[in-house]
């Protein structure tokens, strides 16, 4: 099966700028689909890239851009914050102002993994005030901006919340991420029932495990391999630039291996791209009966609960 009703649609991805992120591979998925594809991103400070990064000479949204050309379509690079609904403002009028409309629009940006990651008890506010700020209040300024635009527009659209499976199945050590993706999976069920009538469909994607470098903080290969060669990558250094303290909290270290062995049915982690091409789909023509769903990509995780 083809998918259609992609090519010369605009879309805009949020939080796109990771070498190893959900958000890069869904801005690619969407460009190579046919669309051109609006990517924003923080802003990071490359001295806090992740060494791959450095080595790479990433560039952030820029190069993310860059791949989106080379496959033929126009991208916008907008260094904005998704916390700052004056901000999501300028980027929507920035988006028909450049692109002259937007037809799918997912919500990607997230948090680092931080001190949220403890007993409800022991959570710093700011941490939580962080991670819902990001996770929920962001969906809903961009769904908010840019829903507008859609309905003006006439013509539906798309919009696609990133949520997670911990939106539905719940854990100690993560009431602030768990809480903050259980009302993105229900600000897309209340906006599936009021966009319908303007053809607009909203779902979410409940990711479960999946290799990005903000999962870099979890220990791999063995916890006692893992305590002797340290963890590579970008928590701390995420953290940093979100303006969340740099302890790791106990209890955020659980073994990938193990996790993956003992929880995904499938036997893999995801790929960033295993999200993207549900988001592909979900926008497509072939996904125009789907709406106010939150929809699984685990590798059967979600199974063993």
């Amino acid at each position: 099966m083809e998918l259609t009703g992609l090519e010369g649609k605009v879309a805009v991805v949020t939080g796109a700028g990771r070498m190893r992120s959900i958000g890069r591979a869904i801005a690619v998925g969407l460009a190579g689909a046919g669309c051109d594809v609006v990517v924003t991103g923080t802003g990071r400070d490359p001295n806090s890239y992740p060494e791959a990064e450095k080595e790479a000479g990433w560039r952030d949204i820029d190069s993310v851009a860059e791949e989106i050309e080379a496959l033929g379509r126009r991208a916008l690079p907008l260094v904005s914050t998704v916390t700052d609904p004056f901000a999501v403002d300028l980027v929507a009028s920035y988006t028909m102002k450049e692109l002259g409309r937007v037809d799918f629009v997912v919500n990607n940006a997230g948090p680092a993994r931080g001190l949220d990651r403890n007993p409800v008890v022991d959570v710093p506010l700011d941490a939580w005030r962080r991670v819902v700020d990001v996770n929920l209040n962001g969906a809903f300024y961009m769904s908010r901006a840019f829903g507008r635009r859609l309905i003006e527009q006439g013509e539906g659209g798309a919009i696609i919340n990133i949520s997670s499976i911990a939106g539905k199945v719940f854990g100690p050590n993560q009431a602030a991420y768990a809480a903050s993706k259980a009302g993105q999976n229900a600000l897309t069920a209340c906006m599936a029932r009021e966009m319908g009538q303007h053809k607009v469909r909203v779902n979410s994607i409940c990711p479960g495990l999946v290799d990005t470098s903000r999962m870099d903080d979890m220990p791999r290969g063995g916890k006692d391999a893992a305590a002797q060669e340290g963890v590579s990558g970008g928590g701390k250094d995420t953290a940093r630039q979100e303006g969340i303290q740099e302890e790791t909290p106990p209890g955020m270290g659980f073994d990938w291996d193990e996790y993956v062995q003992t929880a995904i049915p499938m036997g893999r982690a995801g790929e960033g791209e295993d999200i993207a091409n549900a988001a592909v789909y979900l926008c497509s023509a072939q996904g125009a009966w789907i709406t106010g769903q939150s929809i699984n990509v685990d590798g059967g995780n979600c199974v063993w609960h």
